[in-house]
């Protein structure tokens, strides 16, 4: 299908997903704006694009946030499409919990995401339209070990889309979460455990687009790992935590 935006908004898109869903739109797309917090990495990118441009930016800033949101509709015009896909990701055990990083978590991936969210409303309502796009992960479907500082955030993008949707879908806004399995980045690339199904993020960046494209609701990849996972989440929770103590717990030590 043929891209709908003129102008698109991409936060965490210094590297990994964000930075490849911007190539895959640069050129197609007349202003692909970057938003994170490595402006080095973020110029390196415009430099190499046709129609990217570089907006530093802490997402936990909610007053630099919404100066943003103006100053990109102020050069690039509307933004049709914003994709929220900033955050952090720390391996932690319950008997090593470490508050500095699960408060981390809950500001750049939870709140960062409300940031934008709030910024980005005003205009989209006035204008009844925009598409509005949250990253989260699978590991928000159930409670999974060693994710206590990662996998509420994702459950509360989760809740926070859902709710999105259904209020804001009359007013001509579309709302999409996107929840992925493992990708080839370099936020999985220390992890000291097995990942079933990682995919290259080339790929997984292209299976977010078409399905942001065609205004999926709920986008998913790799499908057979996710669908795992959705099996898992609706298991009861004694079957739940047999294998999580079984499978596992066992493989991730």
């Amino acid at each position: 299908m043929p891209k709908t935006w003129k102008t698109v908004w991409i936060t965490g898109a210094s590297s990994g997903l964000g930075l490849e869903l911007a190539r895959l739109l640069d050129g197609d797309v007349a202003h692909v704006a970057m938003s994170a917090r490595s402006e080095g990495k973020l110029k390196t990118a415009e430099n190499s694009g046709k129609t990217l441009a570089a907006y530093p930016l802490d997402v936990t800033d909610a007053k630099a946030v919404a100066k943003c949101v103006g100053d990109i509709e102020k050069a690039s015009g509307p933004i049709g499409l914003a994709v929220l896909n900033a955050g952090v990701w720390h391996l932690m055990d319950a008997d090593g919990m470490d508050l500095d990083k699960i408060s981390s978590g809950v500001k750049v991936n939870y709140m960062g995401v409300m940031n934008f969210v709030a910024a980005l409303l005003p205009g989209m309502l006035e204008r009844g339209g925009g598409h509005i796009a949250i990253v989260a992960s699978v590991a928000g479907y159930r409670g999974l070990p060693r994710s206590i500082a990662y996998g509420p955030t994702k459950a509360a993008l989760i809740n926070a889309a859902e709710t999105l949707k259904a209020e804001l879908e009359p007013h001509g806004i579309k709302v999409s979460v996107v929840n992925p399995g493992f990708i080839d980045t370099p936020m999985t690339e220390d992890n000291p455990f097995p990942m079933p199904g990682i995919i290259p993020v080339e790929e997984a960046a292209r299976k977010m687009l078409n399905g942001l494209e065609r205004g999926k609701f709920e986008i998913i990849f790799p499908r057979g790992f996710v669908y795992a996972l959705k099996a898992l989440r609706r298991a009861p929770n004694a079957l739940f935590f047999w294998i999580m103590r079984t499978f596992v717990l066992k493989k991730s030590r």
